[in-house]
């Protein structure tokens, strides 16, 4: 009986360090702008995208979904990673996880023009809203908004 009470004691005493751990990092790392660029391409089986968003992911565990606004900025080769989500369920998840965390993904229509590509029917959950005029001069309006530029 002592050792179940001592265990359970144990238990929720780690419990309430991880919870303080938690928030400890949050209040560490304070609120944050940022924007991630992805402009390369994939490679076999999408593995560079879906490391890039695990990192956007571990970012917004680190600072917490509250903390953060996190904008990816694709264009180039970049924009292969909405293309091949249309496809891979793996990114699918990876994508609308993300966005239900109030992550946004935002398009370079210069690129979806010179490579003719139609963000209704080619790309995975692209809306109008979602599309900027040029890739590049978003990255800069960002930073000069005091968000922090990151390349995966």
């Amino acid at each position: 009986m002592k050792f179940k009470i001592g265990a359970v004691l144990v238990m929720a005493i780690l419990s309430a360090i991880a919870v303080v751990g938690h928030a400890g990092a949050a209040e560490k790392y304070g609120k944050q702008k940022v924007v991630y660029h992805i402009n390369g391409d994939g490679g076999p089986e999408s593995k560079a995208y879906k490391a890039a968003l695990v990192n956007v992911q571990n970012h917004v565990n680190a600072v917490g979904k509250d903390n953060i606004d996190v904008k990816v900025v694709l264009h180039g080769d970049g924009v292969k990673l909405l293309m091949a989500a249309q496809d891979d369920l793996s990114l699918q998840s990876a994508v609308t996880s993300l966005k239900t965390q109030n992550v946004s993904f935002l398009v370079c229509n210069n690129t979806l023009t010179s490579r003719k590509i139609d963000y209704e029917n080619d790309l995975f959950e692209v809306f109008e809203d979602d599309i900027v005029p040029s890739g590049v001069a978003e990255l800069s309006y960002l930073e000069q908004q005091g968000y922090t530029y990151i390349k995966p």
